[in-house]
Protein backbone atom coordinates (compact mmCIF):
# COMPACT_ATOMS: atom_id res chain seq x y z
CA UNK A 1 0.00 0.00 0.00
CA UNK A 2 1.50 3.60 -1.34
CA UNK A 3 2.85 5.65 1.94
CA UNK A 4 3.43 9.35 1.57
CA UNK A 5 5.10 10.97 3.87
CA UNK A 6 4.74 15.05 5.12
CA UNK A 7 7.45 15.62 7.68
CA UNK A 8 7.33 13.28 10.33
CA UNK A 9 3.60 11.99 9.25
CA UNK A 10 3.00 9.06 7.42
CA UNK A 11 -0.08 8.96 5.14
CA UNK A 12 -1.56 6.13 3.62
CA UNK A 13 -3.39 5.59 0.50
CA UNK A 14 -5.25 3.52 -2.12
CA UNK A 15 -5.55 4.01 -5.51
CA UNK A 16 -7.93 1.86 -7.15
CA UNK A 17 -9.70 1.72 -11.12
CA UNK A 18 -9.37 3.97 -14.64
CA UNK A 19 -10.14 7.09 -15.66
CA UNK A 20 -9.94 10.41 -14.87
CA UNK A 21 -8.66 11.06 -11.21
CA UNK A 22 -11.61 11.40 -8.44
CA UNK A 23 -10.44 11.50 -4.70
CA UNK A 24 -12.62 10.45 -1.81
CA UNK A 25 -12.10 12.84 0.96
CA UNK A 26 -13.54 11.01 4.53
CA UNK A 27 -15.26 13.48 7.19
CA UNK A 28 -14.52 13.38 10.79
CA UNK A 29 -13.49 9.79 10.82
CA UNK A 30 -10.90 10.13 8.17
CA UNK A 31 -10.22 6.78 6.92
CA UNK A 32 -10.21 5.49 3.31
CA UNK A 33 -12.82 2.53 4.48
CA UNK A 34 -15.66 5.09 4.55
CA UNK A 35 -15.45 4.75 0.82
CA UNK A 36 -15.28 1.29 -0.05
CA UNK A 37 -19.02 1.29 -1.35
CA UNK A 38 -18.58 4.16 -3.49
CA UNK A 39 -14.74 2.80 -4.81
CA UNK A 40 -16.46 -0.13 -5.99
CA UNK A 41 -19.27 1.76 -7.91
CA UNK A 42 -17.36 4.50 -9.57
CA UNK A 43 -13.81 2.56 -9.88
CA UNK A 44 -15.07 0.93 -13.37
CA UNK A 45 -15.05 4.88 -14.56
CA UNK A 46 -12.76 6.58 -12.67
CA UNK A 47 -9.83 6.19 -11.01
CA UNK A 48 -10.71 6.33 -7.03
CA UNK A 49 -7.93 7.80 -5.04
CA UNK A 50 -8.98 7.29 -1.23
CA UNK A 51 -6.68 7.89 1.93
CA UNK A 52 -6.75 7.87 5.33
CA UNK A 53 -5.69 11.60 7.25
CA UNK A 54 -3.42 12.48 9.16
CA UNK A 55 -4.51 10.69 12.94
CA UNK A 56 -6.96 8.14 11.60
CA UNK A 57 -6.46 5.03 10.54
CA UNK A 58 -3.06 3.65 9.23
CA UNK A 59 -1.57 7.07 8.67
CA UNK A 60 0.22 8.50 11.81
CA UNK A 61 -1.48 8.73 15.08
CA UNK A 62 -0.50 12.78 15.10
CA UNK A 63 -2.42 15.93 16.10
CA UNK A 64 -3.81 18.03 13.78
CA UNK A 65 -2.88 21.56 13.63
CA UNK A 66 -5.83 23.04 10.94
CA UNK A 67 -7.83 21.77 7.88
CA UNK A 68 -5.01 23.78 5.83
CA UNK A 69 -2.25 21.35 7.11
CA UNK A 70 -4.65 18.04 6.12
CA UNK A 71 -5.25 20.02 2.70
CA UNK A 72 -1.02 20.26 2.48
CA UNK A 73 -0.99 16.45 3.38
CA UNK A 74 -3.50 15.54 0.34
CA UNK A 75 -1.05 17.46 -2.00
CA UNK A 76 1.57 15.91 -0.37
CA UNK A 77 -0.15 12.18 -1.02
CA UNK A 78 -1.21 13.56 -5.24
CA UNK A 79 2.93 14.58 -5.44
CA UNK A 80 3.76 10.69 -4.27
CA UNK A 81 1.55 9.22 -6.73
CA UNK A 82 2.78 11.47 -9.87
CA UNK A 83 -0.58 12.82 -9.65
CA UNK A 84 -1.55 16.46 -11.22
CA UNK A 85 -4.99 17.08 -11.18
CA UNK A 86 -7.87 15.70 -10.00
CA UNK A 87 -11.77 15.97 -9.10
CA UNK A 88 -12.91 15.50 -5.73
CA UNK A 89 -15.39 14.24 -3.71
CA UNK A 90 -15.69 15.50 -0.10
CA UNK A 91 -18.00 14.11 3.19
CA UNK A 92 -18.31 16.41 5.95
CA UNK A 93 -14.31 17.45 6.74
CA UNK A 94 -13.49 16.14 3.85
CA UNK A 95 -15.65 18.77 1.88
CA UNK A 96 -13.35 21.58 3.91
CA UNK A 97 -10.29 19.68 2.85
CA UNK A 98 -11.38 20.22 -0.43
CA UNK A 99 -12.05 24.05 -0.44
CA UNK A 100 -9.29 24.74 1.71
CA UNK A 101 -6.97 22.82 -1.33
CA UNK A 102 -9.04 24.52 -3.77
CA UNK A 103 -7.79 27.76 -2.49
CA UNK A 104 -4.61 27.23 -1.25
CA UNK A 105 -3.36 24.96 -3.98
CA UNK A 106 -5.17 26.44 -7.32
CA UNK A 107 -4.64 23.95 -10.04
CA UNK A 108 -4.64 20.76 -8.10
CA UNK A 109 -8.59 20.10 -8.32
CA UNK A 110 -10.60 20.32 -11.53
CA UNK A 111 -13.60 20.26 -9.59
CA UNK A 112 -15.34 19.28 -6.05
CA UNK A 113 -18.53 18.41 -4.64
CA UNK A 114 -19.21 19.24 -1.03
CA UNK A 115 -21.19 16.84 0.44
CA UNK A 116 -22.67 17.25 4.06
CA UNK A 117 -20.20 19.53 5.06
CA UNK A 118 -20.33 23.50 7.19
CA UNK A 119 -19.24 27.02 6.12
CA UNK A 120 -17.44 27.95 9.93
CA UNK A 121 -17.84 26.26 13.37
CA UNK A 122 -20.63 27.97 14.69
CA UNK A 123 -21.87 28.11 18.45
CA UNK A 124 -24.59 25.44 17.36
CA UNK A 125 -21.92 22.98 15.98
CA UNK A 126 -19.25 24.35 19.27
CA UNK A 127 -22.02 22.77 21.50
CA UNK A 128 -22.38 19.37 19.74
CA UNK A 129 -18.55 18.59 19.33
CA UNK A 130 -18.05 20.00 22.80
CA UNK A 131 -20.15 16.83 23.67
CA UNK A 132 -18.39 13.99 21.72
CA UNK A 133 -15.31 15.55 23.06
CA UNK A 134 -16.64 15.01 26.86
CA UNK A 135 -17.68 11.59 25.70
CA UNK A 136 -14.46 10.13 23.85
CA UNK A 137 -12.60 11.34 27.27
CA UNK A 138 -15.25 9.15 29.15
CA UNK A 139 -16.02 6.53 27.00
CA UNK A 140 -14.89 5.63 23.10
CA UNK A 141 -18.01 3.19 23.08
CA UNK A 142 -20.38 6.30 23.96
CA UNK A 143 -18.77 8.24 21.44
CA UNK A 144 -19.07 5.72 18.89
CA UNK A 145 -22.78 5.43 19.76
CA UNK A 146 -23.54 8.91 19.66
CA UNK A 147 -21.65 9.43 16.20
CA UNK A 148 -24.18 6.67 15.10
CA UNK A 149 -26.79 8.63 16.73
CA UNK A 150 -25.00 11.86 14.47
CA UNK A 151 -24.47 9.87 10.95
CA UNK A 152 -27.91 7.97 10.51
CA UNK A 153 -31.23 9.22 10.80
CA UNK A 154 -33.70 7.69 12.55
CA UNK A 155 -35.14 4.86 9.80
CA UNK A 156 -31.86 3.95 8.53
CA UNK A 157 -30.80 3.21 12.53
CA UNK A 158 -33.85 0.81 12.98
CA UNK A 159 -33.38 -1.26 9.91
CA UNK A 160 -29.32 -1.53 10.57
CA UNK A 161 -28.99 -1.47 14.05
CA UNK A 162 -27.31 -4.94 14.74
CA UNK A 163 -24.77 -4.06 11.55
CA UNK A 164 -24.56 -0.61 13.21
CA UNK A 165 -23.39 -1.69 16.77
CA UNK A 166 -20.97 -4.01 15.23
CA UNK A 167 -19.75 -1.10 13.42
CA UNK A 168 -19.72 0.95 16.24
CA UNK A 169 -17.27 -1.64 18.65
CA UNK A 170 -15.15 -1.25 15.50
CA UNK A 171 -15.17 2.09 15.43
CA UNK A 172 -14.34 2.52 19.08
CA UNK A 173 -10.99 0.39 19.41
CA UNK A 174 -9.63 2.49 16.21
CA UNK A 175 -10.05 5.97 17.87
CA UNK A 176 -7.24 7.68 18.33
CA UNK A 177 -6.29 9.48 21.77
CA UNK A 178 -8.26 12.16 22.96
CA UNK A 179 -5.81 14.35 21.63
CA UNK A 180 -5.32 13.39 18.57
CA UNK A 181 -9.24 13.31 18.12
CA UNK A 182 -9.78 16.60 19.83
CA UNK A 183 -7.16 18.09 17.75
CA UNK A 184 -9.31 17.00 14.63
CA UNK A 185 -12.52 17.97 16.54
CA UNK A 186 -10.63 21.76 16.82
CA UNK A 187 -9.53 21.57 13.48
CA UNK A 188 -12.74 21.66 11.45
CA UNK A 189 -14.22 24.21 14.32
CA UNK A 190 -11.81 26.43 13.30
CA UNK A 191 -11.94 26.28 10.30
CA UNK A 192 -13.37 29.26 8.33
CA UNK A 193 -12.97 30.65 4.66
CA UNK A 194 -15.75 32.31 3.78
CA UNK A 195 -14.00 35.83 3.45
CA UNK A 196 -11.74 34.03 0.92
CA UNK A 197 -14.25 31.44 -1.16
CA UNK A 198 -14.84 34.63 -3.74
CA UNK A 199 -11.78 33.60 -5.35
CA UNK A 200 -12.26 29.64 -6.29
CA UNK A 201 -12.66 29.06 -9.62
CA UNK A 202 -13.08 25.15 -10.11
CA UNK A 203 -16.69 24.24 -10.44
CA UNK A 204 -18.51 22.64 -7.18
CA UNK A 205 -21.77 20.85 -5.97
CA UNK A 206 -22.73 21.26 -2.46
CA UNK A 207 -25.25 18.32 -1.16
CA UNK A 208 -26.97 17.85 1.75
CA UNK A 209 -30.05 16.09 2.77
CA UNK A 210 -33.24 18.10 4.63
CA UNK A 211 -32.73 15.52 7.81
CA UNK A 212 -28.90 16.40 8.39
CA UNK A 213 -28.68 17.14 12.00
CA UNK A 214 -24.65 17.48 12.40
CA UNK A 215 -24.23 19.48 9.23
CA UNK A 216 -27.96 21.43 9.07
CA UNK A 217 -28.77 22.57 5.64
CA UNK A 218 -28.57 26.59 6.31
CA UNK A 219 -24.39 25.65 6.06
CA UNK A 220 -25.17 24.21 2.48
CA UNK A 221 -26.75 27.73 1.48
CA UNK A 222 -24.26 29.37 2.84
CA UNK A 223 -21.14 27.54 0.88
CA UNK A 224 -23.55 28.17 -2.28
CA UNK A 225 -23.93 31.99 -1.53
CA UNK A 226 -20.20 32.45 -0.91
CA UNK A 227 -18.52 30.23 -3.80
CA UNK A 228 -19.19 31.35 -7.46
CA UNK A 229 -21.25 29.24 -9.54
CA UNK A 230 -22.01 27.04 -6.47
CA UNK A 231 -24.71 24.75 -6.92
CA UNK A 232 -27.00 23.34 -4.68
CA UNK A 233 -28.19 19.89 -4.82
CA UNK A 234 -30.95 19.53 -1.40
CA UNK A 235 -32.25 16.06 -0.73
CA UNK A 236 -35.33 15.11 1.89
CA UNK A 237 -33.89 12.12 3.62
CA UNK A 238 -30.71 10.60 4.51
CA UNK A 239 -29.06 12.26 7.06
CA UNK A 240 -25.38 13.11 7.37
CA UNK A 241 -24.53 9.46 5.86
CA UNK A 242 -25.76 9.97 2.41
CA UNK A 243 -23.54 7.99 0.45
CA UNK A 244 -24.75 5.18 2.68
CA UNK A 245 -28.07 5.80 3.74
CA UNK A 246 -29.46 6.45 0.30
CA UNK A 247 -26.51 4.88 -2.34
CA UNK A 248 -28.74 5.49 -5.49
CA UNK A 249 -29.81 9.26 -4.62
CA UNK A 250 -25.70 10.44 -3.74
CA UNK A 251 -25.12 8.90 -7.06
CA UNK A 252 -27.54 10.61 -8.46
CA UNK A 253 -26.61 13.99 -7.08
CA UNK A 254 -22.71 13.70 -8.31
CA UNK A 255 -22.68 11.43 -10.98
CA UNK A 256 -24.29 13.84 -13.56
CA UNK A 257 -22.00 16.50 -12.04
CA UNK A 258 -18.80 14.50 -12.68
CA UNK A 259 -19.64 13.52 -16.22
CA UNK A 260 -20.45 16.54 -16.97
CA UNK A 261 -17.06 18.41 -15.36
CA UNK A 262 -14.96 15.49 -17.01
CA UNK A 263 -16.52 15.81 -20.16
CA UNK A 264 -15.53 19.68 -20.39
Amino acid sequence: MPVATRGDCALQYEITGQGPVLIFAAGLGGTASWWGAEVARYSPHFTCLTFDQRGTGRSSRTPVASVEQMAADLVAILDHAGIATAHLVGHSTGGAIGLAMALDHPGRLASLVIQSSTSHGDPYRHRLFNVRRTLHTLSPAAYASLSTLLLYPPYYINAHSPRLAAEEATSAAALGSPEVQGSRLDAILAFDRRADMHRVTIPVRVIVAEDDILTPRYFAEELVRHIPGAEAAFTPRGGHALSRTEPAVFDSLVLPFLNRVTAA
